[in-house]
This record gives C-alpha cells, sequence and structure tokens, in this order.
C-alpha cells in the first residue's frame, strides 16, 4: 500500500488519471511478489481482459512467483491501488491506496456493479435499516449520537441519480457535504470519532463496499449495502459472482465474514490539514534549516502551554527540556493568566529544570530525608 501512494504521488496534478492509475498497481503488484503467501485477487482494476495485473482471480505471492514445494497461506485479497484516480490527477486531496485481506473465503466478491450504501459509525450501527426513510435514519443517528438532526455532516457522491436523496436530507436540516470521487474514504470517515462526518448515504461501486465493509470490520462501525441492477447485464453478472438474490440486504460480515481481517491505507495526497506524504530531498532540508514552519504545522503542547514550531523531519519529543531549548519557541500569552511573556518564559523554565532533575530526587532517596509537602 505504502509503496502504490508513493508511486501515485509523484503524477499528483499532471492531469492524467490512467497513468497515475497504472503506476499504482505496477507498484503494488511488484510488491505483492515478495510477500510469503498464496493470495489471490477477488477485488481488483476489473475483469481478466480488462486489467493487465491486479484483475479477478489472479494469483500473487511468493507461492505463485517462485514456488518451492512449501506451504504458504490461502489469503483472499481486494485491493484499490488508487482510490480516487480524478482527485490524484486534479491534486485534490483524499486519494488514497487501498488493500484488504483476510483468509481464504473471508471476502465477498461482489461483482462489478452498482451498490445501495449507508455508512454510519459505532454508536448508531444498531438503529437504521437501508429500507428505512432517510428522514428516520438521520432522527436515529442524532438520537444515537446526542445532537440534534440539524448538527449532522452526511457525505453523498455529487451525482445526478443523488438528487432526490439529496432534497430528502435537505428537508430534514441536516448538513451536506458533496464529493466528487471517493467514497470508500468518505465511508472510512463516518466510523472515526472527531472526522466531523457522520454518515454516508447514496449509491457507489460494489467493490468499494466490499473494502468498505473491511473496514468497519476493523474500526467497529457498520454498512448495509444493496445491489442496484443499472444495466442490462448486470443480473447476470450477479449470478456468475454467485450472488442469488438481488434484493438482500448485507451488513459488514456479510460482506467481509473473514475471521482475520486486515485493512491497510495510505494517503497519497496531503491536504492543508493533515501533510500526509510529502517528498523531500536533502537539498532542500539543508536549505529550508533556518526557514519557519508553515502555520499549518504549528502545534501546541498539551502541558507545558506554548506553539511550537518545526520541520516535518525532526523528531519531536514530550521531554519540556527539549522542547523549550530545541525547538523554536513562540509563547503563547494566555488571557487567563495575564502573564507577561518573559512570565511564562521564565515558568517554562523552572519546570522543565525541575521536571528532569533525576539527580537531585535520587540523592534524596538514597538519604531517606522527608520532603515537607
Amino acid at each position: 500500500v505504502e509503496q502504490a501512494a508513493i508511486a501515485c504521488a509523484t503524477t499528483m496534478g499532471q492531469g492524467d488519471r490512467h497513468k497515475s492509475d497504472a503506476v499504482a498497481v505496477e507498484a503494488m503488484r511488484k510488491e505483492m511478489d515478495s510477500v510469503p503467501i498464496d493470495g489471490t485477487i477477488v477485488i481488483g482494476e476489473g475483469e481478466r481482459d480488462e486489467a493487465p495485473m491486479l484483475y479477478i482471480g489472479e494469483k500473487v505471492g511468493t507461492a505463485n512467483k517462485a514456488p518451492n514445494g512449501r506451504s504458504y497461506p490461502e489469503v483472499d485479497i481486494a485491493v484499490d491501488p488508487l482510490e480516487g484516480t480524478n482527485l490524484c490527477a486534479t491534486g485534490a486531496a483524499n486519494a488514497i491506496a487501498v488493500l484488504a485481506a483476510s483468509e481464504s473465503g473471508g471476502l465477498l466478491h461482489a461483482p462489478d456493479m452498482y451498490m445501495e450504501k449507508l455508512v454510519v459509525g459505532p454508536s448508531s450501527r444498531d438503529v437504521v435499516d437501508l429500507d428505512a426513510p432517510v428522514r428516520f435514519n438521520l432522527r436515529a443517528i442524532a438520537q444515537s449520537l446526542g445532537r440534534r438532526v440539524e448538527d449532522l455532516v452526511v457525505i453523498v457522491l455529487d451525482r445526478p441519480r443523488h438528487e432526490k436523496l439529496i432534497a430528502e436530507i435537505r428537508a430534514t436540516g441536516a448538513r451536506i457535504r458533496l464529493i466528487g470521487d471517493g467514497d470508500l474514504s468518505a465511508g472510512i470517515a463516518a466510523a472515526v470519532v472527531g472526522s466531523g462526518v457522520h454518515a454516508v448515504m447514496g449509491t457507489g461501486g460494489a467493490p468499494e463496499g466490499v473494502l468498505t465493509a473491511a473496514a468497519m470490520r476493523c474500526l467497529n462501525g457498520e454498512i448495509f449495502a444493496r445491489l442496484v441492477v443499472a444495466k442490462p447485464g448486470d443480473e447476470e453478472r450477479a449470478k456468475a459472482m454467485g450472488v442469488k438474490d438481488l434484493r438482500t440486504i448485507y451488513r459488514s460480515k456479510d460482506l467481509a465474514p473473514g475471521k482475520s481481517i486486515i485493512f491497510a491505507r495510505d494517503g497519497t495526497i496531503a491536504d492543508e490539514r493533515r501533510p500526509l506524504l510529502r517528498r523531500r530531498h536533502a537539498d532542500d532540508v539543508a536549505g529550508d534549516a533556518d526557514q519557519p514552519a508553515p502555520d499549518s504545522l504549528h502545534r501546541q503542547h498539551p502541558r507545558v502551554g506554548f506553539q511550537q514550531h518545526w520541520r516535518e523531519d525532526q523528531v519531536l519529543r514530550r521531554c519540556p527540556v527539549f522542547l523549550a531549548h530545541r525547538c523554536r519557541v513562540r509563547l503563547a500569552v494566555r488571557t487567563r493568566t495575564r502573564q507577561s511573556v518573559r512570565g511564562a518564559a521564565e515558568n517554562i523554565r523552572i519546570r522543565s529544570s525541575s521536571a528532569c532533575s533525576r539527580r537531585a530526587r535520587r540523592a534524596r532517596r538514597s538519604r531517606h530525608v522527608l520532603q515537607p509537602r
């Protein structure tokens, strides 16, 4: 996953989504050949005649590249080397490389067709239903989270087929975040506390639904999904993949029933709030050694109470002495204490020296001297 993210990050913003996807697929496929497994791609880049590598049914791993008579664990693998090819081509955020793996039979062989989805977090997994009206689901989600419906944020793919769904969500007063691509990353955000996303609704790809289900098994979230027949050949394709009833509502344990599931994702493009992956050379590090870091990298120490600047290649420790003497420190005067900058610096120096005086503490313990409170 990491190699795929690094490979396609070099094509960011070049406007060629096919090139971005091709380099990600090639990097992930090359890395898989070095893993000691007997792997089978169950969710990949398409059918065998549609994709040169990582197609559905392809064998990967050391057991298939260099068979030597040893027995390797059989693993089912679902991959999306670049989820959000248009995002990577335009330089937008939320393009990710994704992989899910489980024991043989642990991931559903989903056909390449559309799927109606509802993704919620751990608190709302038992209070919603895919067949329920939108207003009922949003009311149940709000009650489970202790919020008002107006405080909810729902992510929906910006597609013409979602016009009715968007109108129903807006009628409840809930807020909507429309995205052009990347419903998988949106589903992951719905199950992460603090992401500001409370649900994902709409119709998307069935392969992405299986990957989302694997993520929900790891994050304790939930996905409700049902296959949608959008083209004449979809029903035959679903039957060929073993789907008997198209009206079945799948949950995360139905789409990813494995007992041991691994889910990995890596961001290819960093937004202004979360720098995920950035290429740096030795000349860049040496050239900007004396330059202050951008404002997006300002952090605040939780206990000392001052802001610090650092470069991304520096490793920060939680020791106040290191933070006070090794980093560029910008003291923040708090209005509630009304201390001057000089007084705040003196406080930091006193706390740092007292916190790190281990010799003095050892001496007191060795003399068995009781210190007054």
